[in-house]
């Protein structure tokens, strides 16, 4: 949603996007995701898509790869990766 979502988004950026979506893993979210969210919006006010992806990171032990680091930064437990810096 976060990213499909976005107004910006191009006809070939969707396209490219929905067929990366049908090969890589989803996570669903879960009972434990959504608690966990809520804990971190308690922590420090963020969006609830922030929220429920960094849950979902933390949740799974998963590495959050987003351009958008600055809004994470300081969930210290969670591991992200700007794949454009690279």
């Amino acid at each position: 949603m976060e990213v499909l979502g976005y107004h910006r988004l191009t006809e070939e950026s969707r396209l490219f996007l929905e067929e990366f979506f049908r090969i890589v893993e989803v996570l669903p979210i879960s009972q434990t995701v959504l608690d966990r969210a809520v804990t971190l919006r308690q922590i420090r006010r963020m969006s609830l898509g922030d929220a429920i992806i960094a849950a979902t990171a933390l949740v799974y032990d998963r590495t959050l790869v987003t351009r958008n680091i600055e809004d994470f930064q300081w969930i210290t437990e969670l591991s992200i990766l700007n794949p454009f810096e690279f």
